[in-house]
């Protein structure tokens, strides 16, 4: 079992900044990604960022490339979301994933970007 606690969500003007995290704990040896999702009110859950554990690789949604920014600290079991230049769009619960043979989540962290 892999423990996901996110971290860092508020309210923010839109044009504002916010850094996310999130603290794995448990069974940590072998995740192989990690990542950010979000859901919106009223709508699915989407992809937003994710970052391969050992190696580094990014990858991102169009709807963020160039405003977000995905990192990992592997000696300490944390991984960082910072938003930039946000907008109200991007109002959201944010959940953090772990993939380890399995999804694993958090509880999510609520960010809400006022116009």
């Amino acid at each position: 079992q892999v423990q996901l606690v996110e971290s860092g969500g508020g309210l923010v003007q839109a044009g504002g900044s916010l850094r996310l995290s999130c603290a794995a704990s448990g069974r940590t040896f072998g995740i192989y990604r990690m990542g950010w999702f979000r859901q919106a009110p009223g709508k699915e859950r989407e992809f937003v960022a994710s970052i391969t554990w050992s190696g580094g690789s990014t990858f991102y949604a169009d709807s963020v490339k160039g405003r977000f920014t995905i990192s990992r600290d592997t000696a300490k079991n944390t991984l960082d979301l910072q938003m930039n230049s946000l907008k109200s769009e991007d109002t959201a619960v944010y959940y953090c994933n772990a993939y380890r043979s399995a999804d694993y989540w958090g509880k999510g962290t609520l960010v809400t970007v006022s116009s």
